[in-house]
């Protein structure tokens, strides 16, 4: 469930032009297809943590596991692009609520012991599901159609659901928590982080605070964001409590936001290099990136034993040393570099983000009481998704800046005084 939730974040990245044709869509238009999932997720993810102790974790998760598989049906016979962005918005609110429930049941469940084998499963599933989407989304696409970046959540979906519905049972509800329900603090939070995640995606596409919309949207999440942490401090029961004080899990969210700025901006730089660079297909996208996640599934289990014996910050420190060390070799990269020049950066990148998201998680939930576990998954998770949002906001302004920088370059040749404009 976790992981259909994160791939379909990236999924439909590589294959929005099909999905503008067959929808009849504006190329403004369609981007809202990922824009709408994303502002929907981001606000569920804090919140699941709530819902879970008042409805427990069986009737959340498959309450989420259903209406996820329900909304990619409607997704793939979506007849128009409103009809699309509605279903797409649902989509990920309720698919938001599976991710940190995940990390919480398995720091819940498991003992400290049994977390060496649990832990990187989890941590393969958080950066695998990025790296591929646009992989697969593409290759989907070009074998089949744009519907099956949805409908091959079906079968899944409903297995989940069944699943979820008959073995988890670990925690009962607590309905007594709904009766001092913070609703102050759920809209607040709404529009802080909704308003927050449209600035973030669309900023770089409309020069940031050059349209009025942006500016609009930056003030109602400032004012939002007061709301909300004022809340959140004086509510009896807030949507989210932030008094959680506990110095490891606020550096583990420190070190997941910037782990997501690296881990959604190279998942999606790599196939728009490959796409527009290099004119590489889907599937000769699919098998280069193929790198980076098959040496995520090898170190994934050797980083779990290795953690059993090496201090868990020594281990962040090897992988994000690693991960810039990856990032570095990119910056050499040339429109003639081919499958094997881009091999050793992958090699590289692939083992670090195992290195980076095993001890972080450990780092950040490790020590937290387990009546802290649901509350605190949301708020962990979300920085990481956060850092994502931030990563690409930061890449397509450097884009769109340079963009405007070499069409300056070739005006600046086009003189009536040069021969080669004559």
């Amino acid at each position: 469930g976790m992981f259909m939730s994160i791939l379909d974040i990236q999924i439909v990245s590589a294959s929005l032009t099909e999905i503008q044709a067959g929808l009849s869509a504006g190329a403004d238009e369609v981007t809202w297809v990922q824009t709408a999932y994303l502002i929907a997720e981001v606000i569920m993810i804090p919140l699941s943590g709530f819902l879970s102790r008042a409805f427990s974790t069986r009737y959340v998760f498959t309450f989420c596991a259903g209406g996820f598989t329900i909304m990619s049906f409607l997704c793939a016979y979506a007849t128009s692009i409103e009809q699309m962005i509605v279903f797409r918005a649902v989509q990920g609110f309720i698919g938001g609520g599976m991710i940190p429930t995940v990390f919480a049941s398995a720091f819940t469940i498991f003992p400290p012991s049994k977390r060496v084998i649990v832990q990187p499963i989890i941590g393969l599933v958080a950066t695998l599901a990025p790296t591929i989407g646009p992989t697969v989304g593409g290759y989907l696409t070009d074998v089949f159609s744009w519907h099956w970046l949805f409908l091959v959540n079906i079968g899944p979906g409903i297995a989940v659901t069944l699943v979820s519905w008959f073995l988890i049972d670990f925690d009962e509800p607590d309905l007594r928590l709904l009766k001092n329900f913070d609703w102050t603090g759920l809209f607040s939070m709404s529009i802080f982080l909704g308003a927050l995640e449209y600035v973030l995606e669309e900023g770089p596409s409309k020069n940031w605070f050059d349209e009025n919309i942006i500016r609009y949207a930056a003030f109602a999440s400032l004012l939002g964001a007061i709301i909300f942490f004022w809340r959140s401090y004086i509510s009896t029961n807030p949507i989210v409590d932030l008094r959680v004080r506990n110095t490891s899990f606020w550096a583990g969210s420190l070190f997941s936001f910037v782990l997501g700025i690296g881990l959604y901006g190279l998942t999606y730089i790599y196939p728009v290099y490959l796409a527009r660079v290099r004119g590489d297909t889907a599937l000769q996208i699919g098998q280069t990136m193929f790198i980076t996640g098959l040496v995520q599934m090898l170190s994934a289990p050797i980083v779990g034993r290795v953690m059993m014996r090496v201090d868990a910050r020594i281990l962040l420190a090897i992988g994000f040393a690693n991960f810039g060390v990856s990032c570095a070799l990119m910056t050499q990269v040339t429109k003639d570099w081919d499958f094997w020049q881009l091999l050793i950066p992958q090699i590289f990148r692939g083992s670090s983000l195992m290195l980076c998201m095993v001890p972080v998680n450990s780092i950040a939930m490790g020590a937290l009481a387990p009546q802290e576990m649901k509350n605190a998954s949301g708020l962990f998770n979300l920085t990481r998704n956060l850092g994502g949002a931030v990563g690409l906001a930061i890449i397509n302004t450097f884009i769109n800046n340079r963009w405007a920088l070499h069409l300056t370059r070739l005006r600046e040749q086009v003189t009536a005084s040069s021969e080669r404009a004559q």
